[in-house]
């Protein structure tokens, strides 16, 4: 059976989605992880336990409660928990160094910060944290305890994701209930999720991309896989344990289940598999189809600020017209191409990707400056719009094609390019596993690191018959491997530090 979730009621909030699912299917599998299984009826009444432990420590209507946790089924009993309490829910994640850990907490002034025992020394102020440890164990024994959830609007704010430091100071973006009850309906329709589904999520909460899977498994009554502890190796063993149907992927992650999956004949059930982060390699979407016969593997582009922008509609994703297409803008809202003096851009014509819809969360908590850089009114009256900073454009249809972040975009010899080309380019030479373009800066010329077991001018030589002379690089960099990001995407930072000291 098809569950097709109902329209976003404008008072719903967060936690009655969890609600709604422990009403209607009290005793379906609702959440699975290293050490086990609770249904909506158990993940429900550990959610209740939590908000009766956090009332009694005084924690109150936009209160914030930081967690710095592994992401397990009790982190997610904590956001809701929170969330009944009309609390704030920060997650962060655990690998946060100090430094940013630092900057973090004085930003969010949290009434509650919980970490492991070992790490509460440690802390700036160790009054206000709790190890996890103590309060799990005292929230067993208040299973069955209830209070009246907090009386608060949808327009509240439910969670605070911050962004993850690698380059600048983490700024938050603001998660009201409505703009995420409305996304993770919409998303959970478009994608085609199934009461029947067993969702394999290796991604954080502390991440906009796994906090919104336990959102959209919630809003349809199936079953959400946390595999985050899980190592490299027994990846594809638990997705064959747990008969995982649907696989949200970064192309890393990717890259790595076609190569295990490659070496087994029992497979797990996949029938979709779902990108972000980056653009997914066209060898690596060909070796996951071969793998799992019949699988749909689905481009979809976003922001946190938003939750998602496009999503290429499930039926299409082998379509050969627009395989470079990041999909269509969610139901519901729409996109705009602007040029640098504000108008819209003709069909084909690239520019600043623009967003406006019920999606558009709240701005960067206590950053006005940053808000209203990016978070513009709409002209129209349309409400807020969201300058994304990515670029790319619309075909005839409506469809969107992605060129790169600003910081991606850049100009040689009089050309503009983006290093998404160059990257794709490069890693449609055989013998290259993963790409990095670094544009040119000061007296640096554009450079490319691969990973593979070429040689550097056997690199620069294919990608002089793929790409125009002004955008082969000057030079190529072969490693091991690219590092990457907490996110999946290739980290600039870290190559540049790696080749260039860390000038720029």
């Amino acid at each position: 059976m098809r569950i097709q979730p109902n329209p976003t009621c404008p008072g719903e909030l967060v936690h009655h989605l969890l609600d709604a699912a422990v009403s209607e299917s009290p005793d379906v599998p609702a959440i699975t992880d290293a050490t086990g299984t609770w249904s909506y009826r158990e993940l429900d009444a550990h959610s209740h336990a939590i908000a009766v432990w956090l009332r009694a420590r005084g924690v109150r209507p936009g209160d914030r409660v930081v967690a710095r946790l592994a992401t397990t089924r009790h982190l997610v009993a904590l956001f809701f928990g929170v969330l009944r309490c009309g609390a704030v829910f920060v997650p962060l994640n655990p690998a946060m160094k100090l430094f940013h850990l630092t900057t973090v907490l004085a930003n969010a002034e949290p009434a509650v910060v919980l970490v492991p025992a070992d790490a509460v020394a440690g802390l700036p102020d160790p009054a206000r944290a709790c190890a996890a440890e103590e309060m799990w164990a005292e929230v067993e024994s208040l299973v069955g305890r209830r209070v009246p959830d907090a009386d608060i609007a949808p327009a509240a704010v439910a969670a605070l994701v911050y962004t993850s430091g690698s380059t600048a100071t983490p700024k938050a973006v603001i998660l009201p209930h409505a703009q995420v009850v409305f996304a993770s309906r919409t998303l959970a329709v478009e994608l085609g999720y199934r009461d029947s589904d067993v969702v394999f999520c290796r991604f954080p909460l502390s991440w906009d991309y796994g906090l919104n899977k336990v959102l959209m498994t919630c809003a349809v009554r199936c079953e959400i896989v946390l595999a985050g502890e899980e190592s490299d190796l027994a990846l594809l063993r638990r997705m064959r344990e747990t008969r995982a149907t649907v696989v949200p992927i970064v192309p890393s992650l990717g890259t790595m289940i076609a190569t295990l999956a490659r070496r087994e004949t029992d497979l797990p059930p996949v029938r979709l598999i779902t990108n972000t982060g980056a653009a997914l390699p066209a060898a690596t979407i060909d070796a996951l189809r071969e793998c799992f016969p019949g699988v749909r593997v689905v481009r979809q582009f976003g922001q946190t600020e938003c939750k998602r922008i496009s999503v290429m509609p499930v039926d299409e994703d082998q379509d050969q017209d627009r395989s470079l297409s990041v999909g269509r803008p969610l139901s519901g809202t729409r996109v705009l191409i602007l040029g640098a003096d504000g108008g819209e851009l003709p069909v084909g014509e690239i520019g600043e990707i623009v967003v406006t819809g019920p999606h558009v969360t709240g701005g960067y908590w206590r950053d006005p400056e940053a808000t209203a850089r990016v978070f513009r009114p709409d002209p129209g009256g349309a409400g807020t719009r969201l300058h994304t900073g990515d670029y790319g454009y619309l075909d005839a249809d409506g469809y969107l094609y992605f060129a790169g972040r600003r910081d991606d975009m850049f100009k040689r010899k009089g050309i503009r390019m983006s290093t998404l080309e160059i990257e794709g380019a490069a890693m449609d030479i055989a013998g290259v596993s993963a790409a990095a373009a670094l544009p040119p800066a000061g007296d640096r010329d554009l450079a490319v690191v691969v990973a593979g077991d070429l040689e550097p001018h056997v690199v620069l030589k294919e990608l002089a018959q793929r790409l125009e002379p002004q955008k082969v690089p000057a030079r190529c960099h072969v490693v091991d491997e690219v590092p990457l990001t907490q996110h999946g995407k290739n980290s600039r930072q870290a190559l540049e530090e790696m080749f260039y000291g860390g000038s720029r």
